[in-house]
């Protein structure tokens, strides 16, 4: 049976999906790519995606009146908070998402993958690896043994998470950034790309630099 899906996002990461889901087609997968939705795409992004022949189908709004309930949706917004909202509604109005892995990611045994999740070009994930509903996995990252990735987390391009780290729901690793071993980082984190994180990080902070430290925020705090 052919499933059939929509892109949520037109945006850089967006067509970076779309970039997965052909070469999953060209694996030999049965899916059909309706088209792709953005409530404000820039005209810079409908003209690529018009160059690769891939419908605009207007608003998130405007789509799911007229959504039949059998498609399948992948939110591709970098993110975390704003996927989390786009998921909840397309969530509330009964689809369920799309996992696309590109056939070039490494998945190691006993791996548990939820709803909802890009892996992307390059990645490899290690032996007993746990990721949430809408967890983004960039080109080249790398996920350690017995990592845990909570819901709505994003990992930018060539981070690395070291084995036995816990991501918690929503937080971003930016380019290039490490985790070290067995650390954890809060709910709604950011560590900056390049950085180093050698202790845990907070919920809701954002942490630079090598060894990572909280951000500076110019007012005294």
């Amino acid at each position: 049976m052919t499933e059939r899906v929509v892109v949520v996002g037109a945006g850089g990461f967006g067509r970076e999906t779309l970039d997965v889901i052909e070469a999953l087609i060209a694996a030999g997968a049965s899916i059909q790519v309706l088209g792709v939705l953005d409530a404000a795409p820039r005209d810079a992004d409908l003209d690529q995606l018009t160059k690769r022949g891939i419908p605009y189908l207007g608003t998130e709004a405007e789509w799911l009146s007229g959504a039949t309930g059998d498609e399948r949706y992948i939110v591709a917004v970098g993110a975390p908070a704003v996927r989390r909202r786009v998921a909840a509604r397309f969530s509330d109005a009964g689809l369920r998402a799309a996992t696309v892995i590109h056939p070039s990611a490494v998945i190691g045994s006993q791996s548990r993958i939820g709803d909802g999740v890009v892996i992307t070009s390059g990645v490899q994930v290690s032996t007993n690896v746990t990721l949430g509903d809408h967890v983004h996995l960039n080109p080249a990252s790398v996920i350690g043994h017995d990592a845990v990735l909570s819901d709505f987390v994003s990992v930018n391009p060539g981070a690395i998470v070291s084995g036995n780290v816990d991501v918690r729901s929503g937080a971003l690793l930016g380019a290039g950034s490490v985790v070290l071993q067995g650390l954890a980082v809060g709910a709604g984190a950011t560590v900056g790309a390049s950085a180093c994180v050698t202790k845990d990080v907070e919920a809701g902070t954002t942490v630079v630099g090598v060894p990572a430290r909280v951000q500076n925020t110019g007012d005294g705090s």
